[in-house]
């Protein structure tokens, strides 16, 4: 999958991705331990157990090893960008559902584009709502510490 654009990495985010290249098995290893995965992109066993349970990945099993391959690891970190972006999983499963089913993308950034617009604009609304809240805030404690200073009470 592609995406528009690259997210900004978070503080520490280059030094593990430096630490998990080193122990990422090899292109040639064309799979993954669920431990790999697991210290790669910091998330425990049972996260991954989970995601593997909703569909959104599928291992492949030799005995009961669970062994990922390169496809399954790019899935499960669309799944965390999707998280922290604020979609559902459902939302996330769909997305790359369409991924397999369209191999031009079209669909895929037509959905992604409708998911991402109509996130922006909650975000927005949920941020406009936190600034109301703030300013109304800070009028009751102006006016409370008035109140205290009004009657000889010191606040800090």
């Amino acid at each position: 999958m592609t995406t528009p654009h690259r997210l900004p990495e978070t503080p520490g985010a280059r030094a593990r991705k430096a630490g998990a290249a080193a122990a990422r098995p090899s292109a040639a290893a064309k799979s993954f331990s669920i431990a790999d995965l697991a210290g790669e992109l910091g998330l425990t066993l049972r996260a991954i157990r989970f995601y593997e349970a909703k569909g959104l990945i599928a291992p492949r099993r030799v005995g009961r090893a669970r062994l990922y391959s390169p496809r399954d690891r790019a899935r499960l970190i669309l799944i965390l960008r999707g998280k922290r972006m604020g979609f559902s999983l459902r939302d996330i499963k769909e997305f790359l559902d369409l991924y397999g089913a369209d191999p031009t993308q079209v669909a895929q950034m037509k959905s992604l584009l409708g998911k991402t617009r109509g996130r922006i604009a909650r975000l927005e609304t949920q941020l406009q709502d936190v600034k109301t809240s703030l300013a109304e805030l800070r009028e009751v404690e102006s006016a409370t510490r008035d109140m205290l200073a009004a009657r000889g009470i010191k606040v800090s």
